[in-house]
Formats: C-alpha cells, sequence, structure tokens
C-alpha cells in the first residue's frame, strides 16, 4: 500500500486541528457559561427580599444615630459635670493650701513654735481648720475620680454606638449597591414594543381590547406595572380630544396622587424613576417622548413647558408616557 502522500498528511493534520478545537469550544461548559440568567421572576423576588431587609437596616440605622445623640447628650453632661467637679477640687485644695501656710506662717515656722505659744487656742483653730478643709478635699478627689470614669465611660459608649451606626450604614449601602445592579438587570429584560421594522422605526397602529390602547401602549403600560409598585390608577385611553395621543391609545398617565394634589417626596422620587426608565428605554419600547413634572423629554433632555394652570394639567401629580 502506497505511503499517504505530504498533502493528504498536511489535509488529515488540519482536520484533527479542527477537531480538537471544536471538540475543546463545544465540549463541556464552563462554569461561568453554564450560569443560567436569573428570570425576571427571581429578580423580582431577590428585590423584593433585599428591599426588606434596606427598610429594615434603614429602621435600625435611624435607631442607632438616635442612641448616638443620647450618648452624645450624656456624654457632654458628663464632661460638664467633671470640668465643674475639677474647679471646685481645684478651689478645695487652694483653700488647704492656703490654710497650711498660714498655720505655719503663724507657728513661726514649724509644729513646735505652735504647740508652746501662748495662743495654743488659735492654734487648735487652726489645726481643726486643716483637718476639715482635708477631708473636704478628700471628698471632692473621690467625687472627681467618680465624674472622671463617667465621663470616660459616656466617651467609650458614643465611640462604640458611632461604630455601630457606621457598620449599619455600610450595609445599608452595600444592600443598595446589589438593588441598583438587580433594577440594571431588570432593565434590561424590559419587552420590545411590536411594530419594530428592521429600520428602527415603529409602524401605525390602531387601539384594540377592551382597554382600547394599541398593543405596543399595552406592552409599555404593562412593563411599568411589572418594574415598579404603583400606588394609585393608571390610566390610557380618553375619549375627549385634547390634541394630544390619549383619544389614540398611544399615551399612559401614572398617577403619582390623587384629587389633583401634590404628591408626597417618596411618590415624586418613584415618578423620577418611572420618567428615567421609560426614558432609558425608549429606543426598546417605542417610547415618543415623557411628560413629568411641567417637563418634557423626547429623549434628548428635559424641556420646560407652558404652565397649563393646575397640578394635573401641569402633570406634577403622574409622569405621562406617550408611544409612537
Amino acid at each position: 500500500m502506497a505511503a499517504p502522500s505530504p498533502t493528504f498528511r498536511r489535509h488529515a493534520a488540519l482536520v484533527l486541528c479542527l477537531s480538537s478545537i471544536a471538540a475543546f469550544t463545544l465540549g463541556a461548559p464552563t462554569a461561568g457559561s453554564a450560569e443560567p440568567k436569573p428570570t425576571e421572576a427571581k429578580l423580582r423576588a431577590d428585590l423584593a427580599r433585599l428591599g426588606k431587609k434596606v427598610d429594615k437596616l434603614i429602621e435600625t440605622y435611624a435607631a442607632k444615630r438616635e442612641s448616638l445623640k443620647k450618648a452624645q447628650k450624656a456624654e457632654s453632661v458628663a464632661k460638664q459635670n467633671l470640668e465643674k467637679a475639677e474647679q471646685v477640687y481645684v478651689e478645695a485644695k487652694r483653700q488647704v493650701d492656703s490654710i497650711v501656710q498660714l498655720r505655719y506662717q503663724s507657728s513661726g515656722g514649724g509644729l513646735p513654735a505652735l504647740m508652746f505659744s501662748d495662743d495654743m487656742g488659735a492654734a487648735a483653730v487652726m489645726e481643726q481648720l486643716t483637718a476639715q478643709q482635708s477631708a473636704h478635699l478628700e471628698g471632692f478627689a473621690s467625687s472627681l475620680e467618680r465624674r472622671k470614669k463617667a465621663s470616660e465611660t459616656a466617651a467609650r459608649l458614643t465611640d462604640e454606638i458611632g461604630e455601630e451606626a457606621k457598620e449599619v450604614q455600610a450595609q445599608r449601602e452595600e444592600a443598595e449597591d446589589v438593588i441598583r445592579d438587580m433594577k440594571d438587570k431588570l432593565d434590561r429584560l424590559a419587552p420590545t414594543g411590536s411594530g419594530r421594522r428592521a429600520d428602527g422605526s415603529w409602524a401605525p397602529q390602531l387601539p384594540t381590547g377592551a382597554d382600547n390602547i394599541t398593543d405596543r401602549t399595552r406592552i409599555m403600560r404593562d412593563a411599568v406595572m411589572r418594574r415598579f409598585s404603583l400606588p394609585y390608577a393608571v390610566g390610557c385611553y380618553r375619549s375627549a380630544n385634547d390634541g394630544g395621543e390619549h383619544p389614540l391609545g398611544r399615551a399612559c398617565d401614572f398617577m403619582m396622587s390623587t384629587g389633583g394634589t401634590m404628591p408626597s417626596a417618596a411618590n415624586v422620587a418613584l415618578g423620577d424613576e418611572i420618567s428615567a426608565w421609560a426614558i432609558k428605554n425608549k429606543a426598546k419600547l417605542g417610547v415618543k417622548y415623557v411628560i413629568w413634572r411641567q417637563r418634557i423629554n423626547h429623549g434628548s433632555g428635559w424641556r420646560f413647558m407652558s404652565n397649563r394652570g393646575g397640578v394635573t394639567a401641569n402633570h406634577f401629580d403622574h409622569p405621562h408616557i406617550s408611544m409612537y
């Protein structure tokens, strides 16, 4: 049998090499590639769990801050008491030193001279005063020591509570970072609006269904309702022809308050989030523009609008999302 030609050997070697690469590439998946992408349901469940954790950490942090204020106040009082005690002690010591000095000056330089002097009554009084003042001084010194310990204990407690508050705050910030990461992942799961053409433009749609809105509007509305915990109703179709998209079934209002009142601070923040989310996913969903708090955004930044005369008319109580 003839030996294989060099060309055949080169072809065989190339096939073997390609087979090896294919086997390596298509073989067992790595740990990173094998890890499944989190589902929307799992992300939402994790988000809800972490949200409760953050709420608890916020409560704990608030309690720590309150304890810290009390500890700082106690430390301040303890320091003031210590300063007063030190002043009293210094004054008492000065009095004792003065009496002792006066006694020795009057005795002619020593206790023996005082004992044999003619004015023994004065010497006795001087001795008694010295003893009394010394006893008082010991009492002051003892009180001073107690107040010093109280001040040190208060300062130590303040430091400990301060460190605990920092730890809770760090845990809260870490959990909030994870929540932001989860929200980013959820944003990437935002659905694509229907009727999108190959060139990126949007095919016109007519309203359908009992809610009388377009399919693209419905996808956006449902995505917002899944993504955010809405406090009030969502209004989309409106028959009154005001020149906007509501009568065409191409817009929804996400209410942040009722009765034409200004929303709470928390709901203003929620309206900010919804508006930012809609603008971020504008190209994917088919959002035409967003109106919120007397401003309009077509995707190139917020622009103030003219005053229409009221809270609702100026969109202070709801983000308005219009669709193509």
